[in-house]
């Protein structure tokens, strides 16, 4: 077994209806048919789900609790600066929270900040020290 993996990454959202709605609007198509009150999307050899905050903190065991968001970055990374910025265009034509424009950075690459509606932050970013695999994929260089 390999350690260092991601298999899922689960929201925990206010509304799924809205929350499936806002992924479908940005082009995500949901791998079903899902369980009730759950849904999931097939992501480059993992999964994303989105599941309600109230659900999800039952299932932490943590019922009653509030479970707050925006505390991390959920990112993508593109291969030029052009794709960052027709992927936010599409993000806020989504239905998006515009958090920062796409800019060059201090770190040598170029980036950008939105939330969705649950304020889940996704970063959009061109890294040119990153070349991505043909299907999109990260592996880190050496």
């Amino acid at each position: 077994m390999t350690p260092q993996r991601v298999t899922l990454i689960t929201l925990g959202v206010a509304d799924l209806a809205a929350a499936r709605a806002f992924y479908g609007r940005l082009g995500w198509q949901e791998h079903g048919p899902s369980e009730p009150g759950i849904t999931f999307f097939q992501i480059n050899g993992m999964a994303l789900a989105l599941f309600s905050r109230e659900n999800l903190a039952a299932d932490q065991g943590r019922a009653g609790e509030p479970l707050g968001t925006g505390a991390m970055t959920l990112a993508q990374n593109f291969a030029t600066e052009a794709e960052v910025d027709a992927a936010y265009a599409a993000a806020l034509a989504a239905g998006a929270t515009e958090l920062k424009a796409p800019a060059k950075v201090f770190w040598g690459g170029y980036s950008g900040y939105w939330a969705d509606p649950d304020g889940h932050v996704w970063e959009l970013a061109m890294n040119p020290f990153w070349p991505l695999e043909a299907d999109g994929s990260l592996k880190l260089p050496q």
